[in-house]
């Protein structure tokens, strides 16, 4: 075939090295290349961004100009550069649209390596060449560091490469080689990795920042970082090391019948490492296996599933999108890995109270956190109907199971039966026992251990402190209070008894109704007279902090629970004055909300 006599190739085909491979095999010598400007400055704005693919552009540029010089080409940069509006709105086709009409000017071949861009030239009339992604053979030099027993390889500027090996919750970093990685070794393997990316149809980048980009090379996810978002250049490497079926975990008769019957909000925690994502992947297998129509949404796309389930990533850069797309598919099943951020939580209860049977893969160091990790994001009504199971992975097995059920009871360690409310019981799953209850008291939710045999109850210890920020707003004397056996117990000094009782029992009344569990009024015992009294009070500005005229114009030692927060000085009429915006009127709010107690000593 003859070489066409002048060449205009767009942006994807000079990142895809298409112009130079075509002149080292002969094809294109002794024709003009027709750059424009457009192209120039669009890798330039990306290399200045510290985006991997603005490099590898300009040094396939720079190649072509290598080509002129020893007379192979003749090369040309042509065409206005494009305005700053047309670079903002570049991924609606303005700048395309620039170099198409350099072709059309020119009455040149348009070289592209995008599909639909070739379509495009196409209806307008162009001569076109589209060269798609075209696999490079040998493997990419980062990958001699991995054997069979290598999850993950690690390489940084200035240290010897390190890597992971052993299993999914059972590995170990070891050293794999005594020479030390430069600066220059990280950046020719990451521009391999981004070429390869760009050129080969099994590898893509899936994400590109200024300083980091994410590539899925075959099995393997890569992310490379540098300056200025690292502070030196690396390459991490993951690859699957095993796929493992269903069958390969400790799954009991019992979770297998829930799994296929009754499982439809499962979430599968661990830490990192624990090999959470290889259990999605068998779980997945298994619901494909029973004829079940199964989805996944991943970002990056890294699982290894095999052909009857289809891998989605963010549409048009957003999980919301593709959960709207799903939503219309109405799959039986999909794995949502990974639920991170807030929206990623809303999004897996959107699509679980649509119907769909969802799969939730999040980190977490104990099982309950994961569930821990919905509360405050959702009512709490509906977490038991998004999240019916959850599955904690630990050293590459299951370790625990819990079930999660709405009943309406009196919270565990309170006795008075007007306390009933809904209360989320999370159960281990092979043994039914009470593990854990959340409900709400107040303003707060709270997640509370059920245990038997303590001193106190952990309910009592969170029903203190919310009762303790309650009754802090309703009495304007010095007290201490305590739950114990479902009562309220509150210590005051003598003389503050009756003021907190009021006429007949009044005002305790009126606060066993707003509190809602019965109240008893005692004295301080005699170590308690003797300290201070100490009486904190909250203004829009500031914390007023009474402490008697025994202290007047004396500097004095503030203490919560002990712990001393400042040494500030009392006015003369006995009071603290402190400023909330200040540290220690930081440190002011977080005792009184937490419930310590607020204490003074003589400096």
């Amino acid at each position: 075939m003859a070489s066409p006599e002048k060449i205009v190739p767009d942006t994807s085909a000079i990142i895809n090295g298409v112009v130079s491979r075509m002149i080292e095999s002969g094809e294109w010598e002794g024709s003009e290349v027709h750059i424009h400007n457009a192209t120039l400055t669009e890798l330039e704005i990306q290399a200045n961004k510290n985006r991997d693919t603005g490099f590898v552009g300009l040094e396939e540029i720079q190649r072509l100009q290598a080509f002129a010089k020893e007379g192979r080409i003749t090369l040309r940069f042509d065409g206005r550069r494009p305005t700053p509006e047309e670079i903002k709105y570049g991924r609606f086709g303005l700048v395309d649209a620039l170099i198409r009409d350099l072709a059309l000017e020119l009455k040149a071949t348009f070289v592209t390596s995008d599909h639909v861009q070739a379509e495009v030239a196409r209806a307008y009339g162009l001569d076109v060449v589209y060269v798609p992604p075209t696999r490079v053979h040998g493997d990419p030099e980062f990958t001699q560091y991995f054997d069979g027993h290598t999850m993950s390889v690690h390489l940084r500027a200035g240290l010897p490469p390190l890597a992971k090996k052993g299993t999914p919750g059972k590995f170990k970093l070891v050293q794999i080689s005594k020479e030390t990685l430069t600066e220059d070794d990280i950046r020719r393997m990451a521009k391999e990795i981004v070429e390869r990316a760009s050129k080969e149809p099994d590898a893509y980048i899936e994400r590109e920042y200024e300083g980091a980009t994410v590539v899925q090379y075959k099995n393997y996810r890569i992310v490379i970082a540098h300056p200025p978002f690292s502070d030196a250049w690396e390459i991490t490497a993951v690859r699957p090391l095993i796929k493992a079926t269903l069958d390969d975990y400790t799954v009991s008769e019992k979770l297998r019948k829930r799994l296929e019957e009754r499982a439809e909000g499962i979430l599968i925690a661990g830490a990192p490492g624990a090999g959470k994502s290889t259990f999605a992947q068998a779980l997945a297998e298994f619901y494909a296996s029973k004829g079940k129509i199964v989805k996944t949404m991943e970002s990056p796309r890294d699982l290894q599933v095999d052909e009857r389930i289809s891998q989605y990533a963010p549409l048009e850069g957003d999980m919301e999108n593709t959960a709207d797309l799903l939503l219309l598919l109405r799959p039986d099943y999909t794995v949502y890995d990974e639920v991170r951020k807030t929206r990623d939580f809303e999004i897996f209860a959107d699509m679980r109270m649509a119907g769909v049977g969802m799969i939730g893969v999040v980190h977490a160091s104990r099982p309950i956190e994961a569930i821990q990790r919905f509360v405050r994001r959702l009512e709490l009504g509906i977490i038991p109907q998004v999240v019916d199971t959850v599955i904690f992975i630990e050293g590459g097995d299951i370790s625990k199971v819990y079930r999660l059920d709405l009943v309406v009871k009196v919270p565990s360690g309170m006795k008075d039966e007007d306390l009933a409310r809904p209360v989320v019981e999370v159960r281990d799953f092979e043994t039914g026992e009470l593990e854990y209850e959340i409900y709400t008291y107040g303003e707060e939710t709270f997640v509370v251990p059920v245990q038997e045999g303590e001193e106190k109850h952990p309910i009592e210890k969170f029903a203190e402190k919310a009762i303790l920020q309650e009754l802090r707003t309703l009495i304007d004397v010095p007290f201490e209070a305590e739950v114990k056996n479902g009562r309220v117990i509150i210590r005051a000094y003598p003389e503050d008894i009756p003021h907190i009782i009021g006429r007949g029992g009044s005002k305790v009344s009126a606060l066993e109704d707003h509190i809602g569990m019965p109240l008893d009024v005692k004295s301080f015992d005699e170590e308690e007279l003797s300290k201070p009294r100490v009486l904190v009070k909250e203004t829009p500005k500031y914390f007023l902090i009474q402490v008697g005229k025994a202290f007047r114009n004396k500097y004095v030692k503030l203490l919560a629970d002990g712990s001393e927060l400042d040494v500030v000085k009392v006015n003369r009429r006995g009071v603290i004055k402190v400023k909330k915006n200040t540290a220690t009127g930081e440190a002011i709010r977080f005792a009184v909300r937490s419930g310590k107690r607020i204490e003074v000593q003589p400096a």
